[in-house]
């Protein structure tokens, strides 16, 4: 009786919290960008530009009612914004493009037998091969020098050895799924659940097809193969410590030998060395990496030594800014690489002297949900390059730049939908901590028909990381907010990256402490401009952001609502339940929980639950295993016990990246929207925008 009772408690509870979007109609007029809207988003990634920078394949994807899914399909254009048109047919799913280096084939990604495979494509005929049959989906495809061999890294399962051997069931019966026996430190990953054994091992296979040959073994992961200018050997970064599963901030560089197999490793160092780029006189090798510090951020920096791993020198000392991607031009005098920089992807180059010069900024666009860096770009012989170009009023088109920069933006995938849908503007601003003095950047978006006479409510949208960077990039997220009349402030506070490592490090051992007062000076800026309500005021975020909401509740009451996403509540729970198990105690804090019980706990949001007065709803994706639903669970279960306003949006099949499907998406704004406007101060005098 009992059971059954909790059961129908349990069922009215579930129904409560999906009803609450569909019985509130939210104040998105039709002439604006809505929550339907976010199916009709279209976004190019990975351009490929062909190697004499004439011509860029990508990959064009966008979202499928049907199938609440992703479709993905190579497109081309030509350098100069001409004969935009589908490589493969629109329904066929494709990816990964790489031009040979003749530039007359296309590898790349697609479904054949058995799975993903991998497919050559004659650019001059259009003739298609399947080159093989594998059993696991190929990645990091990198073309040998001569074109005659290509070179990937593909999972191999592992057997593992049952601990007993129990009967079977007899033929017909029903036992259920079978017992998981685990016994690894890494035993699941957000958005891949519980983990299959095997490692990840480099290949490489004839350029005409064929078996592949493994090149690496051993119960190490491999990273993306680069292969030496005379074909003989491929650099890839690993960590290949005997005790690599608890030493997991700590790769090498690494050769091996193409005939042979045999592997040398090349740099020795504390730290993570990986993306290796040699020269094209093969003379020297760059790659990134960092003296690891155990610190919670620390400067991915770019690092060259000679092709032995001799001589390693230090290049990007005068940037303080991670360095990721470096590719070498064409003439062996420096590399283009990418980096964020105040909120703004770039790319750059960088002299074998340590001089940087910046040749586009505004790169990224991938993340449709909120402003986070991101995006890619490739390189040409002729110093051309290719990127993944983004605005507030856009995700991600494919635009060129030459050597000396003078970005042209060739597509422009959403402009039929924006065309129709005017987005809010997006302006920058800058203000003073309160804290400590420190300058802060952040950004407002305004809703579309903005009038500075009027009154409006603010959302205040705060990032996850806590080591990321929001930025001047396209945000579904706070366009729905200014569709819905409210102004956004999204911003960069201390612990947030491209603004060096001092800034990243100030919450080292404090997060999230003092991001408390660099958010409420922000608020404090936008209210001063004289456009905002300040008895409207509303606070979301996701992550680390969720942590932050979690926090600010439970330190001020100046907050109409919150929404609390996917956070952490209890550090002590958390090290031991998410999927870096061997990573966030060492790094984030200054030992594991059972030895620093009051430091943990004086970090945790759970701590202040009993200062909340705030309505506070919580949403969680129930396969997220990196900020698991039990977070969450704490949190709500101590606001309903002391009566605080509060549900619990659980999202199902959802890992970490909550909005990973278009529904979620839209769903993940529409809750959001309707816990806000259950308690927006509706007085017309007072809110506008509608």
């Amino acid at each position: 009786m009992r059971i059954r009772r909790f059961a129908r408690a349990l069922a009215s509870l579930a129904l409560g919290a999906a009803g609450l979007a569909s019985a509130q109609t939210l104040p998105i007029p039709a002439d604006r960008f809505g929550l339907e809207d976010v199916f009709e988003l279209e976004w190019a990634a990975d351009p490929q530009i062909s190697p004499d920078g004439s011509r860029i394949v990508f990959v064009r994807s966008g979202f499928d009612k049907l199938t609440d899914g992703t479709r993905a399909s190579l497109w081309t254009v030509n350098a100069d914004g001409s004969d935009l048109r589908a490589l493969l047919a629109p329904d066929r799913r494709a990816g990964s493009p790489r031009w040979s280096p003749d530039g007359r084939r296309l590898l790349f990604v697609s479904r054949g037998q058995g799975g993903a495979q991998l497919f050559v494509r004659w650019m001059d005929t259009g003739q298609e091969a399947e080159l093989t049959h594998l059993s696991s989906a190929p990645g990091g495809l990198a073309w040998s020098p001569d074109g005659k061999w290509i070179a990937f890294t593909m999972f191999v399962p592992e057997a593992g050895t049952p601990l007993v051997s129990l009967p079977s069931p007899p033929e017909g019966a029903d036992w259920g799924p079978p017992i998981k026996y685990i016994d690894q430190i890494f035993y699941r990953a957000d958005g891949e659940g519980y983990l299959e054994r095997g490692r990840r091992h480099i290949f490489v296979l004839p350029a005409e097809g064929g078996t592949p040959r493994q090149l690496t073994t051993g119960p190490y992961d491999h990273g993306a193969p680069r292969w030496t200018p005379d074909g003989r050997a491929i650099l890839f970064s690993a960590n290949r410590r005997p005790d690599a599963d608890y030493q997991p901030n700590d790769s090498e560089i690494y050769e091996v030998q193409v005939r042979s197999g045999e592997i040398k490793q090349l740099t020795d160092r504390r730290g993570p060395d990986d993306g290796p780029a040699i020269s094209p006189d093969g003379a020297w090798i760059a790659y990134t990496g960092y003296d690891d510090r155990f610190q919670g951020y620390q400067v991915t920096r770019l690092y060259l030594m000679k092709r032995d791993g001799s001589g390693s020198r230090l290049l990007s000392e005068r940037l303080d800014r991670d360095v990721g991607t470096p590719v070498w031009r064409a003439d062996g005098k420096g590399l283009v690489f990418q980096y964020d920089d105040l909120g703004d992807t770039k790319v750059a180059f960088i002299d074998l002297a340590g001089s940087v010069t910046d040749l586009a900024s505004g790169v990224g666009g991938l993340d449709l949900g909120r402003p986070y860096g991101g995006g890619s770009f490739s390189l040409a012989s002729t110093g051309r390059f290719a990127f993944t170009a983004t605005a507030p009023d856009h995700p991600a088109d494919v635009a060129v730049a030459g050597p000396t920069g003078a970005a042209t933006r060739l597509t422009r995938l959403n402009d039929d939908l924006f065309g129709m849908k005017p987005l809010g503007s997006v302006e920058e601003i800058w203000y003073t901590s309160g804290f400590d003095g420190r300058n802060v950047q952040g950004w407002i978006a305004k809703p579309p028909g903005f009038d500075p006479s009027r009154k409006y409510p603010l959302v205040l949208e705060i990032h996850g990381g806590p080591f990321a960077n929001y930025g001047v990039r396209y945000s579904s997220e706070v366009q729905l907010y200014a569709s819905a009349g409210y102004v956004v402030l999204y911003t960069n506070p201390r612990g947030s990256t491209s603004y060096g490592e001092d800034f990243g490090n100030l919450i080292h051992h404090d997060y999230p402490n003092h991001d408390f007062d660099d958010l409420m000076s922000g608020v404090d800026a936008v209210i001063a401009k004289g456009y905002v309500d300040p008895a409207n005021l509303f606070v979301t975020g996701g992550s680390g952001g969720g942590v932050l909401t979690a926090w600010i509740v439970g330190h001020t009451d100046r907050f109409r609502a919150a929404v609390v996403a996917k956070p952490v509540i209890n550090w002590y729970s958390f090290v031991l339940t998410a999927d870096g198990l061997p990573f966030f105690s060492r790094y984030w804090f200054p030992g594991p929980p059972w030895e620093h019980a009051e430091h943990y706990m004086k970090r945790s949001p759970i701590s202040y639950v009993g200062n909340v007065t705030t309505p506070t709803m919580l949403m969680v994706g129930e396969e997220d295993w990196r900020t698991p639903a039990s977070e969450s669970e704490q949190f709500y279960g101590a606001l309903i016990q002391r009566k605080v306003p509060t549900a619990m949006v659980r999202v199902p099949d959802a890992p970490h990246g909550i909005a990973g499907k278009p529904s979620n998406l839209m769903a993940k704004a529409g809750y959001i929207l309707g816990w806000f406007e259950r308690y927006r101060r509706q007085d017309p005098k007072a809110t506008g925008g509608r």
